[in-house]
């Protein structure tokens, strides 16, 4: 099955992106193994490169790779100073012990740093990394806007506010990536201490600029109205929810847990049940119109599909495999790459074939922005600044 341009018609439902990249989180938070992270990370920056369009929510995938890197180096850090529960024979260095009073104990600061300790630290957080890479990815290919136009009366405006939160940081990266761009186009510095000061002011009022025209948005659509209910159905809404909502953190927790399998699909279900009911309930509250619902056809299926199937065989798999899933770091052992778990996470490249493509302006930008940032660096690298391109105006401090 050939995949189509991407048009308003033919675009991938939001939610399908966002339940794949639950999926690989999910799997990911199933291992320890650096190979099989490793690989869903591979697995997500394919499709994310193969998929995403020039939205300005689509280049914060890069940031999000990066916070992935701080993470692991924070974590290798306190593993350093701090020390690690793990015991370990093999000794790095001996770092200066600061003496803590009694009501300290089993707190340290420096002493001995072993290998297994910061083997076991690097596990740790490239676990972590993983994570929030994969929801990186549903950031930079899930479009916020149509997310929340799919979302049930009753969450409205609790999903407003989730997507302003998600969609100020992607903004905020583009702004100081097209910043940089004009500085370089315009001979001046783009890195360092003084740079960073004054492109800190542009992007500042960019930001506020936005935040007023979303709240004359959101004034002049009449957002926050809502329609009189009985208060029978208020209270039964408000118990379904809460309920609801219960059942699915402890199915959950059941199903990501060593164990508790037995129950966690039972109370996940069930959980699921008591939320939609209380959500169609809530529903009746609000007034606005959904205007051009997005459809949720074969291609989302397909997309979300595959990554419910790399979390459910990777659950499957610490059943039947669960020393390749998580290799220990006492004794000393190289990671080993599992081979059956290693092709349940390749089942999540199939949106990257699925999908529909960017549209050709999509590709013609992401192109014509690259050849122009090359052009800059070669005019920089002889020493003169190129002529300003008029699409990349830096705005007046």
């Amino acid at each position: 099955m050939s995949a189509p341009q991407a048009t308003r018609t033919t675009a991938l439902h939001a939610g399908a992106w966002w339940l794949w990249a639950l999926g690989l989180a999910t799997a990911a938070s199933r291992t320890t193994d650096p190979l099989l992270l490793g690989l869903l990370v591979g697995v997500a920056g394919y499709v994310v490169a193969a998929r995403r369009t020039e939205a300005p929510w689509a280049r914060s995938y890069g940031a999000f790779v990066k916070l992935g890197l701080v993470v692991i180096a924070v974590r290798l850090a306190f593993a350093f100073f701090l020390g690690s529960p793990i015991p370990g024979t093999h000794t790095l260095v001996t770092l200066p012990e600061v003496p803590l009073p009694d009501w300290a104990k089993g707190v340290r600061i420096g002493g001995r740093v072993t290998a297994e300790g910061m083997v076991f630290a690097l596990y740790d957080g490239l676990k972590l990394a993983t994570l929030l890479i994969c929801v990186g990815a549903a950031n930079a290919l899930a479009n916020p806007a149509r997310l929340l136009k799919s979302l049930p009366g009753a969450l409205y405006e609790a999903g407003v506010a989730v997507v302003v939160a998600m969609t100020f940081a992607p903004n905020l990266v583009a702004d100081v990536q097209r910043l940089r761009a004009a500085r370089r186009l315009r001979g001046r510095p783009d890195r360092g201490v003084k740079a960073l000061l004054q492109v800190g002011l542009p992007v500042l009022e960019g930001a506020l600029e936005r935040s007023v025209a979303l709240a004359a948005a959101m004034d002049a659509r009449g957002y926050g109205r809502s329609a009189q209910v009985p208060p029978a159905v208020r209270h039964l809404t408000s118990v379904l929810t809460l309920g609801g909502l219960l059942g699915i953190c402890a199915g959950t927790y059941g199903l990501l847990a060593d164990s508790g399998g037995g129950y966690g699909v039972p109370l996940l279900l069930a959980g699921l049940a008591a939320a939609l009911a209380g959500l169609w309930l809530g529903g009746r509250r609000s007034v606005r119109s959904r205007y051009r619902p997005d459809r949720w056809g074969v291609r989302a299926w397909l997309v979300a599909g595959s990554g419910i199937a790399v979390a459910a065989l990777m659950i499957w798999a610490n059943d039947y495999a669960p020393a390749a899933l998580h290799p220990p770091a006492v004794p000393l052992t190289a990671p080993v790459l599992p081979l059956w778990p290693a092709v349940s996470v390749l089942v999540g490249l199939l949106p990257a074939f699925v999908a529909p493509l960017p549209s050709g302006a999509d590709r013609a930008g992401r192109a014509d922005r690259g050849e122009r940032a090359d052009r800059a660096d070669r005019a920089a690298a002889r020493g003169r600044a190129p002529a300003v391109d008029p699409r990349m105006k830096e705005p007046t401090q």
